[in-house]
């Protein structure tokens, strides 16, 4: 089968190899950040709170900030447009007083805290500042945007013709326009102004999704699919097959295990160890 390679996009700067990487993401704008700290934070339901630096790259330019008192065991980080910091426990079940998500300011200051439900999959952050979180299949409440302060201000509801969301497989934030592809039946949901269009696929198991113009991209799969990369053409109702090709580390080799981010037109992809994004850019 055809190879489709990432092109390196970021790298962590050396000096900080030797922290662990608790997170890492692709902001809206094109940052990416690395969440690192001196060690893994103590396993178990009571992780105390501790101290983490964010390493931030963009255009080669490297910024730092220091973090205090976080909580999350497995948190989603991004950034906020003002420059502040959103960090947010995948699990929910600690947070029962309402701080799951933590909202730090450009100086690393905590500003808010609020809870989004448990079995967080995706927390993005879009280019008005909100937050989209996508969840999985333990607490399905589909996709729901919040404000930076823990106001909710959409959540999806049952559209006609298509299963309730139970797992929010992939989703893509790219300024105020969200791309999703759930499951069970895996429609590509185009979410623009709080209102929902639906197109019909045919590609199962999709982890992350690039749109760009008329047409789409699909990366992920079930068993032998995990690297696939798959192409269709968008029509008003579904989304009509353009190829297949397997995606690759910049020089040719597998993937292995790793984590993505949808960005409109691209799919940031790290793998292990976890310290260089690549990147596929459907518009290129």
């Amino acid at each position: 089968m055809q190879k489709t390679a990432l092109v390196p996009y970021a790298r962590l700067p050396r000096a900080y190899h030797d922290r662990h990487v608790l997170g890492s993401t692709v902001d809206a704008f094109g940052a990416a950040h690395w969440l690192l700290t001196d060690g893994a934070p103590e396993p178990g339901p009571d992780t105390p709170p501790y101290d983490a630096l964010v390493v931030s790259v963009h255009d080669g330019d490297v910024e730092v900030t220091e973090l205090s008192s976080l909580r999350a065991r497995w948190p989603h980080l991004d950034r906020l447009p003002d420059g502040g910091f959103v960090v947010a426990s995948s699990r929910a079940r600690r947070y029962q007083d309402g701080n799951q998500v933590q909202v730090f300011d450009a100086l690393g200051r905590e500003s808010w805290t609020f809870s989004v439900g448990d079995a967080i999959e995706h927390l993005l952050v879009d280019g008005a500042g909100d937050l989209w979180a996508g969840h999985f299949d333990e607490n399905p409440l589909g996709i729901r945007r919040w404000s930076a302060t823990g106001q909710l201000r959409w959540a999806y509801d049952h559209v006609p013709g298509i299963a309730w969301i139970s797992d929010c497989y992939a989703l893509n934030v790219s300024g105020s326009v969200a791309w999703a592809c759930p499951y069970t039946d895996f429609p590509l949901l185009e979410i623009r102004s709080g209102r929902v269009t639906v197109r019909t696929n045919t590609v199962r198991g999709a982890k992350a999704v690039a749109v760009h113009g008329g047409r789409v991209a699909f990366f992920g799969g079930y068993r032998e699919d995990a690297d696939r990369l798959a192409l269709g053409d968008l029509t008003g109702t579904t989304v009509e097959p353009a190829g297949v090709s397997v995606l690759t580390l910049p020089d040719g080799t597998p993937l292995g295990h790793r984590r993505t981010v949808g960005r409109g037109s691209r799919i940031y992809v790290r793998v292990e160890p976890f310290t260089e994004w690549g990147v596929f850019d459907l518009s290129g």
